[in-house]
């Protein structure tokens, strides 16, 4: 898969490691301030008590 991913991006190694890098800063972010509150939402406990 990044081996075909790699060839079909256009231009020289290193504008091809920029896309690259560019789209993965893009996806975290995404999943930072969108996906993962969403399951955060879903998971977290609402009732935690700690006994010592």
């Amino acid at each position: 898969m990044y081996g075909a991913l790699w060839r079909i991006l256009p231009g020289p190694w290193w504008v091809r490691l920029f896309i690259l890098l560019v789209a993965a800063a893009v996806i975290l972010t995404a999943l930072v301030y969108w996906v993962f509150p969403v399951v955060d939402q879903m998971v977290a406990p609402q009732d935690v008590t700690v006994d010592e």
